[in-house]
């Protein structure tokens, strides 16, 4: 268990099986593996064997192999471990003795068994404490640098550097077309047409400094792999938290069509019933006048009865007269027709059709906008020109909330004086509008349920409930006309002005003006967007810039591209959940994204996609796009290709 501990901690532990190294394999790219796993790898690459090589289960880089036509398990038997990793293996490896294991050689070769103290660097051998006077008091080896052996660290470095195949040659020279650490005879014999070699002492430095370098270097690309590690272990959270979100929908789905079906149900029941009643109604009237007929039958059979069996004629003939007048009818009166049945009628083949057509719903994976491999596909559109409208539909703005479960559309429709919701509920599709005093400019989201609309024309800030219909819970009078606004916080909006001094006033919710943020080069801002760091982002299409500044009001960073990519109008802005920026252009209909630190990465939508004229964007929890195009609000979903 401590040797197992020892190689942990020392990182000899294969990436294939996490396991102590056993026969440790080093590829050409110096990653090393189990021979055993990496035989069980390269078999599952058909192509790899067919090429002849050995591709690196970590990077990929192929490792050619001296005899191609022998087995692939002698490719692997020929491969050795780097003397890193043999150094290492040796000094911590199962086959490593502790210090008190060490015995004495001299005393070993003498039959002894006496503990070995200390290690003489230069003869590379272990000595007990009188051998190691001895050795102290000869001539040729009292200059040797003897260490402890219980310090491990001075063991090793004084360990000295003798040549692989000729083991009793130091190492002392460099051969720099090889690369390679060689003895003089390796050097004679090997080496002896190559250019440039050199001396250890004289390389030393310079494989140091290279070393060190490579050390910086892996030690970025580890803090590299360490963030993706951290982002995607975040992200596999998402993924998990995401799948159970799609679940409950499904379910919700469902519950929402038995809830059809079970209304459907309860119809026909409440059919079933209304006509079994009406049924039992007109029978038990039947009944009670049967019943009435039956009882006056019954009198005038015991009266008549009476009369014959009385011996008084006068009586019998009175009778005799009455029954005359109102003669007893001899007919069947059981003569109505007979009550109906109530049936059920249906159709199994159409139902079970109609069943095995149903759909919940699609399941699918979809990439967010912040991916520069996705390409955006059209998800639906709506028409936001209605009934009610005097004017076309200018929406300025677009923004998405999702109250009770329910996703809805807010657009605020300038022309017509409109704030109008869009959403669905039991597969149904609902709009509402609220018509305010003056045109509605620009949305802010202040929580789940709640905007405030910029009305500047009556110089007024309303804050709407979104339930989902529209609601004005108040409204918030102002000194100036704003047009631009966002939340910074839940008690600020920054806003802005035509005409204003190439800055943002930030408000409270009273409206009064708490301080002024400077602008840069916009002047009059026509967007504002706040972003998760707090920082403000404002566009503004006379200038054909975008620039962003701290709440502070120190510049970060302003978007003005020259060429190609000049913009022409820019408006609406918001930013991704990766902090990606989306910037509406609207004369030259496209939707641009840009990185959190303002640079170009690619045109997410253009005219081609069907945009015209866009102004406003948004972006929902599930990563759908929505931007304001014409009357329309065009919604698109993103998927790799």
């Amino acid at each position: 268990m401590a040797t197992a501990k020892k190689l942990t901690e020392n990182h000899l532990t294969c990436v294939i099986c996490s396991e102590v190294f056993t026969d440790p394999a080093t590829l050409h790219c110096h990653h090393t593996f189990c021979k055993s796993c990496l035989l069980k790898y390269i078999n599952t690459q058909p192509e790899a064997v067919q090429a002849k090589s050995i591709p690196c289960p970590s990077c990929r880089q192929q490792t050619s192999v001296t005899n191609p036509d022998s087995p692939v398990e002698e490719w692997v038997s020929q491969l050795k471990p780097s003397h890193v990793i043999q150094g290492l293996m040796d000094d911590f490896g199962p086959g490593t003795k502790g210090v008190e294991e060490h015995l004495c050689s001299v005393c070993t070769k003498q039959g002894k068994t006496t503990p070995a103290t200390s290690w003489c660097s230069v003869c590379d051998v272990v000595y007990c404490e009188g051998c190691l006077q001895l050795h102290n008091v000869m001539p040729l080896l009292c200059d040797h640098e003897v260490a402890h052996l219980s310090d491990h660290t001075k063991t090793k470095v004084k360990r000295r550097f003798m040549c692989q195949v000729h083991r009793d040659k130091p190492i002392e020279l460099f051969c720099k077309d090889c690369k390679k650490a060689i003895c003089t005879i390796c050097c004679s014999i090997k080496h002896r047409t190559c250019k440039d070699v050199d001396t250890i002492e004289s390389m030393t430095p310079l494989v140091k400094e290279q070393l060190t370098n490579k050390i910086e270097q892996l030690r970025i690309n580890m803090a590299a792999i360490n963030n993706n590690i951290t982002w995607r272990k975040s992200t596999s959270q998402d993924v998990k938290s995401n799948s159970q979100d799609v679940k409950d929908q499904v379910i919700k789905t469902r519950e929402t069509v038995m809830c059809a079906i079970l209304r459907k149900e309860k119809l026909l029941l409440d059919a079933i019933d209304k006509a079994t009643d009406e049924q039992l109604h007109e029978l038990h009237a039947d009944i009670k006048s049967q019943e009435i007929e039956l009882q006056m039958y019954q009198q005038q059979y015991e009266f008549t009865a009476n009369a014959v069996t009385s011996n008084c004629e006068m009586d019998m003939y009175d009778v005799y007269e009455s029954m005359c007048e109102t003669s007893t009818d001899n007919r069947d009166t059981d003569n109505r027709p007979a009550a109906g049945r109530v049936v059920f009628t249906h159709d199994l083949d159409k139902l079970s059709k109609a069943v095995d057509e149903l759909q919940l719903g699609e399941v699918e994976v979809v990439h967010g906008v912040s991916d520069p491999e996705s390409s955006p596909v059209l998800h639906h559109t709506i028409d936001c020109k209605e009934a009610g409208d005097g004017k076309e539909p200018d929406l300025f703005d677009v923004t998405v909330l999702t109250v009770d479960d329910i996703k809805v559309v807010v657009v605020a429709d300038c022309e017509n004086r409109r704030l109008k919701t869009y959403y669905t509920s039991n597969f149904k599709s609902f709009y509402n509008q609220l018509l305010l005093s003056s045109e509605p400019w620009y949305i802010a989201n202040l929580c789940e349920s709640q905007i405030a609309v910029s009305v500047p024309d009556s110089q007024e800030i309303v804050i709407v409930n979104v339930t989902p219909d529209p609601v004005l819970l108040s409204t918030i009078e102002t000194s100036k006309q704003y047009y631009a606004l966002a939340c910074l916080s839940p008690s600020q909006l920054a806003a802005g002005t035509w005409r204003q001094s190439h800055s943002v006033d930030i408000l409270d919710m009273a409206g009064r003006i708490l301080r002024s943020i400077n602008t840069g080069v916009i002047r009059s801002p026509d967007y504002i967007h706040v972003t998760k760091n707090n920082n403000l982002i404002v566009s503004e299409g006379v200038v054909k810039s975008l620039v962003c500044v701290t709440s502070e009001g120190d510049a970060v960073f302003t978007y003005t591209p020259t060429g190609v990519r000049a913009l022409s109008y820019p408006r609406g802005v918001t930013t991704t959940s990766t902090g990606d920026i989306l910037l509406v252009d609207q004369s030259s209909h496209k939707l641009i994204q840009l990185t959190e630190s303002g640079q170009f990465v690619r045109d997410v939508l253009t005219q081609q996609d069907g945009l015209n004229c866009p102004l406003g964007v948004s972006l929902d929890g599930d990563g759908l796009l929505y931007v304001t195009s014409d009357r329309f609000v065009k919604v698109f979903n993103f998927y790799r290709r």
